[in-house]
Formats: C-alpha cells, sequence, structure tokens
C-alpha cells in the first residue's frame, strides 16, 4: 500500500516556471512586429530614394531644358547676325592698311556697319575660316551676309586709285583710267571730249576739260562710268579753282577771262617746278603778253609734240601749231596740263616786278629772274658753271 509520502504521486511544490520559448508560441505576436517595423522602415527608405531620384531628374531636365533654350537662343542670335535679314543698305568703303590686324578690320566692318556684330562675325571665322585681306579698299554694302563680306574681302580690294597729279595732262590720267576693270581704252578721252561734263569755268562752245580736272586721288567704286568719274574730278577743280580766288572779276583785273588764268598757271605749273618760283613765273608771263612778246616756253611746244620734259630741239621750235609760244604770241589755246593748287594761287596774285626771263640755276629747283637780256644770258652762264643746263 502506499503512503501520503509515495514519491510517485508527489507533484512538486508550486514554483515559478520557465519562459516559454519561441517555439513554445509565447513569442508569437512579438516577432510579427518586428516584422512589420522592419517593413515599413525599408519602404520609407525606398520612397526617399525615389524622391531623391525624380528631384535630380527634376533638376538635370531643367538644366538641360535652359541650356537648350540658350543653345536655340545662341543659334537664333548667329543665324540673323550673318544672314544679315533685310535689304543691302548704302555702299560704303572700308579701306584695309598695310600690316592691319584681322581685330581691327572686323572693327572696321562693324562700324560702317557692313555687319551688325564683330563677336558674331570672329565666331563666324572661327568655323569658316578668316580670309587673306590684302591692302587696299572695298567697296561693301551696309547690312550684308557674312558670306558675301567674307568673298568680297577674299577677292581683294575692288576700288582703284586714280592719281591725278599736278602737271598731268588729260591724256595721261586716261591711262590711268582706262586700266581699270570695266573700262575700256579710249573711253575716259572720248567722254572727256563728249560735252557730257563741263567746267564752270569752260568757255562757251567749248568740251574740252584739259587743265580742268582737281589733282589728288580719286577712288574709283566698282561700275563708275567715266561721266561719273569725270564730273567728280570737275566738280574738284572747280571748287579748288574757287578757294583760290578765281572769278570773272579777279580774271578781269589780270586783264583776263577765268579760263585764260587756268590756262597761265598750266604754264606756271611746268615752268615753275616748285612752288617757290610759280609767282615770279606767273609775273613773267603777264610782263611778256602786256609787251607783246612771245612767251617762247619750252613746255608749251613740247605739249604740242606730246612729250611731257626733256629738252627741246631746234627742229621742235620750228613746229607749225597754235601752242608753239616761240612762233605765236600770246597764251597757248587751252591749257597745257592741271594746274596745282600752287600754280593757280600764284597766276591769280603774281607779285610786282619787270622780269622778262627766268632760267634754273641750282640744282635744288630754284631759278633766277632778270628783266634784261644781258641778265638773262649772264644767269644761263652761271647755270652752266654750276653743271645745269
Amino acid at each position: 500500500m502506499s503512503g501520503p509520502t509515495d514519491p510517485g504521486n508527489d507533484e512538486g511544490p508550486p514554483g515559478p516556471q520557465p519562459e516559454a520559448g519561441p517555439e513554445d508560441g509565447g513569442a508569437g505576436a512579438g516577432g510579427e512586429g518586428g516584422e512589420a517595423e522592419g517593413a515599413s522602415t525599408r519602404a520609407e527608405r525606398r520612397a526617399a530614394r525615389s524622391a531623391r531620384v525624380r528631384r535630380r531628374r527634376r533638376v538635370v531636365a531643367a538644366v538641360a531644358g535652359g541650356l537648350l533654350v540658350l543653345v536655340l537662343a545662341f543659334t537664333l542670335w548667329y543665324e540673323l547676325e550673318s544672314h544679315a535679314l533685310g535689304p543691302e543698305g548704302p555702299q560704303v568703303v572700308v579701306t584695309v592698311h598695310e600690316g592691319e590686324s584681322t581685330d581691327a578690320i572686323i572693327s572696321s566692318l562693324h562700324q560702317q556697319h557692313v555687319i551688325g556684330s564683330s563677336l558674331a562675325f570672329r565666331i563666324s571665322d572661327f568655323f569658316h575660316g578668316t580670309p587673306t585681306v590684302l591692302p587696299g579698299s572695298y567697296a561693301l554694302h551696309q547690312n550684308q551676309t557674312f558670306a558675301e563680306v567674307r568673298a568680297l574681302l577674299a577677292a581683294g580690294p575692288n576700288i582703284y586709285p586714280v592719281d591725278v597729279r599736278p602737271g598731268f595732262t588729260v591724256t595721261e590720267v586716261a591711262a590711268q583710267v582706262d586700266s581699270l576693270p570695266g573700262h575700256a581704252p579710249g573711253g575716259f578721252e572720248k567722254t572727256a571730249a563728249s560735252g557730257a561734263v563741263h567746267s564752270v569755268f569752260s568757255p562757251p562752245g567749248s568740251n574740252d576739260l584739259e587743265g580742268m580736272l582737281g589733282t589728288g586721288e580719286y577712288l574709283i567704286l566698282p561700275g563708275e562710268s567715266n561721266t561719273t568719274i569725270l564730273g567728280d574730278m570737275v566738280q574738284r577743280f572747280d571748287q579748288n579753282a574757287q578757294a583760290a580766288g578765281l572769278s570773272t572779276a579777279s580774271a578781269a583785273a589780270l586783264g583776263l577771262t577765268p579760263y585764260e588764268v587756268i590756262t597761265a598757271a598750266s604754264v606756271v605749273e611746268k615752268e615753275g617746278y616748285i612752288p617757290v618760283n610759280m609767282p615770279d613765273v606767273a609775273r613773267v608771263i603777264y610782263n611778256r603778253l602786256v609787251n607783246d612778246m612771245p612767251l617762247q616756253m619750252d613746255s608749251t611746244v613740247l605739249y604740242a609734240i606730246g612729250q611731257d620734259g626733256g629738252p627741246v630741239t631746234a627742229k621742235d621750235l620750228q613746229i607749225q601749231s597754235p601752242y608753239n609760244t616761240y612762233l605765236n604770241k600770246g597764251l597757248p589755246p587751252t591749257p597745257i596740263c592741271m594746274p596745282s593748287n600752287d600754280a593757280l594761287a600764284a597766276a591769280l596774285h603774281p607779285p610786282p616786278g619787270a622780269w622778262l626771263y627766268f632760267v634754273l640755276v641750282k640744282k635744288n629747283g630754284v631759278m633766277a629772274f632778270s628783266d634784261t637780256y644781258a641778265g638773262q644770258l649772264a644767269n644761263e652762264q652761271l647755270a652752266k658753271s654750276r653743271g645745269l643746263p
């Protein structure tokens, strides 16, 4: 029989029980909460990353859009500048000097309004190359395309200088003009003799422009006609002569017409050589006219035979021509060359004096004047002693 103390039936005293492990299901609710919290954190991180990516994309898109707008704006600006929308403007002359830099040339083009933007033209040069620009003058138009400007510059100067020097004749000027592109030999002299252009000092019925082309340089533009060129030259002469004081009244004070003063000035130009001699040469001419003496000027004989300078032979002095002032008294029938402003002033304002002769006595061109033939012979001997002809 068993007693109350039988170990087989002893359930033991109650005491603290160990916590149940996960396998017992004691922590089931807590595990599910941890998983939810981790999942939530990962989702937030993914959302934050997505937001950052979207922000970066928006920034990149904004920057790219801004750059695209800038590129489009720059392209539009460049195209407008390089293609010069609208008609060409007035013709202008751009002169390129020896050794002038490309930047200086571009600045001149901009200042003359041939191009609208110096920067755009420099950019164009970068892509298309800078043409070699020769010194000289170029006729261009305001508001031309870059391609047109570049082609004109690369072709070389298209404006040609014509130099009308004191002492030149119409024939010598014509040789220069006729050699220009677009001009034919003989065309200039034919136009000069046609009566298409007259000076305000031309005598009635005369179409001869000898002596009445203004001295100095002319820039002949492309397409300019002989009539236009002559008009410019005669206009300059008229202005110069009027500025020197030539008028009907001033010529009458000398007992001459304005045309005769011009003729006298042309002889002064050829005979005087340098300005210091010219007033006294003019006085000799007028004294010989007053004394009814032939002028006996070699320059008029040389003009008659078509020779510019050089010695006059005994045979030359016998040539039958109204320009031979050894055989004919008075002034030659027309001027014999283009007088300088100095020669015009000398012919209008000769100094007082009784001189009738002159001869070169110094190698620097200075002459000696005398009022007697004996004095002339003495001066000629002085010239020979100095090795002068």
